[in-house]
């Protein structure tokens, strides 16, 4: 059931729909990003346990890198394509001009207006948890949103990807890095306008050095129960 509601979102007319909707009815979602080796997606997954337990419901999932997938169906691309465009990688010279030949060529706008459209459905529908993908800033004008920040100091998110990755210090070091950058970088395209700082787009920034997954997702859990349910609650009042 949950896996035919994500693939509805890349179907053009109940997406349209979708985005049509009043703002009042938009969300409840909740926005993960996280500098890199932060462990996200563990932290997506008991964040989601805890909310459908606690409300005895199966409308929450969490979401991260299936986005790609489809959007590359959608525009009948590569999924590599719209990978690099979330790594800021551009297209060579050759490389264009073997896609238009070959008929498969989709510029860089097309492709940001397709993840722009697929998650800002997939926010305003709500009972979602998103992990990166530019989710921040595409969906900061939703309400009944909470915006989470993961962070750690630069030498215990090394070691993290060191071990999972079982990559050397160096190479862990550079890939930290890196994808850092590439994680910015995504927040601020789909940002209007370039901002000096992040910071004022989240609601909160919690340390994962200081926390374990599970404790993070219950503090998580209790900031949405704070924010987002108690605004609803308040509504509903009116």
């Amino acid at each position: 059931m949950l896996m035919k509601r994500f693939f509805d979102y890349f179907d053009e007319r109940y997406r349209d729909s979708i985005l049509s909707k009043p703002p009042e009815d938009d969300g409840p979602v909740i926005t993960i990003s996280r500098q890199t080796g932060c462990d996200a997606r563990q932290i997506a997954e008991s964040v989601v346990d805890n909310l459908n337990r606690k409300y005895g419901i199966s409308k929450w999932k969490w979401i991260d890198k299936d986005i790609i997938y489809k959007i590359a169906a959608e525009l009948n691309t590569d999924a590599l394509r719209v990978e690099n465009f979330y790594k800021g990688i551009e297209l060579t010279n050759v490389s264009e001009m073997i896609m238009a030949f070959s008929g498969n060529f989709v510029s860089d706008l097309r492709v940001k207006k397709a993840i722009r459209d697929v998650v800002l459905s997939i926010c305003k529908e709500g009972y979602v948890v998103l992990v990166g993908r530019g989710g921040v800033s595409i969906g900061h004008d939703i309400a009944d949103a909470l915006h989470i920040r993961l962070v750690a100091p630069f030498y215990w998110r090394v070691e993290n990807v060191m071990k999972k990755k079982n990559i050397s210090l160096e190479e862990a070091e550079e890939y930290v890095i890196e994808t850092d950058e590439k994680r910015h970088n995504v927040i601020v395209t789909f940002l209007d306008k370039k901002p000096l700082t992040l910071d004022y787009l989240f609601d909160a920034s919690i340390n994962r050095n200081t926390f374990s997954i599970n404790e993070i997702a219950d503090l998580v859990t209790l900031m949405y129960e704070k924010k987002v349910v108690r605004q609803i609650t308040e509504r509903r009042k009116v």
